[in-house]
């Protein structure tokens, strides 16, 4: 008999393959960053598709959930993952996302739908907001504001390694403009800063 897959259940799958707290609370981020956008599409009359608010969340919470153990095999990563679900209820949907995840080095999906855009738009985003957090004097998550995040945007040298356009093009593919789609997800991890530590 297959298990439910619910936040808990997702989370202790996370736990279960994820050590390290960072790489944890990234994911922690991703997924309450996925639960505020499926509110935001709901609200503005915006397809969220099939899934359901919970389910968005656990993908942001499940897409690196490999990571640890993909990280030589980068070829791997969601590969994995998506092997392990197989002893849960999944819904095709949430395959797909965790598929279209890691599309640049595997092509095995590219994203289409809004959930699987919205995704790949907002991981590096949430990994941005908590770098230009850990630079203020507080390192407190309500004291960033999305003015520093998009001046901290221009700043090439700064958080070189992040992906600039993956995060911009979230105005073409899903219709968000950045500056509405970074408060977003900066609201939605300054109402869990408990969770994320900041």
């Amino acid at each position: 008999m297959k298990h439910q897959l619910t936040i808990e259940s997702a989370k202790n799958l996370l736990h279960q393959h994820i050590k390290n707290q960072n790489l944890r609370r990234h994911c922690y981020a991703v997924g309450k960053a996925m639960a505020a956008y499926f509110d935001y599409y709901q609200t503005h009359g915006e397809g969220t598709g099939r899934l359901t608010r919970e389910q968005w969340e656990i993908t942001g919470l499940l897409h690196d959930a490999d990571w640890e153990e993909t990280t030589a095999t980068p070829e791997l990563h969601t590969l994995k993952l998506i092997e392990w679900l197989k002893e849960y209820e999944l819904d095709e949907d949430i395959s797909n996302v965790f598929l279209s995840h890691n599309n640049k080095i595997t092509k095995l999906r590219h994203p289409n739908t809004v959930i699987e855009w919205t995704l790949e738009c907002c991981d590096e985003l949430t990994g941005f907001i908590v770098a230009v957090t850990l630079v203020m004097p507080e390192k407190k998550l309500a004291n960033v504001t999305v003015e520093r995040v998009l001046a901290k945007f221009k700043q090439k040298e700064f958080a070189k390694a992040v992906d600039r356009t993956q995060i911009t093009q979230c105005e073409q593919c899903v219709g968000i403009g950045v500056e509405e789609f970074v408060g977003i997800a900066l609201k939605a991890m300054q109402d869990d800063h408990e969770e994320l530590g900041l």
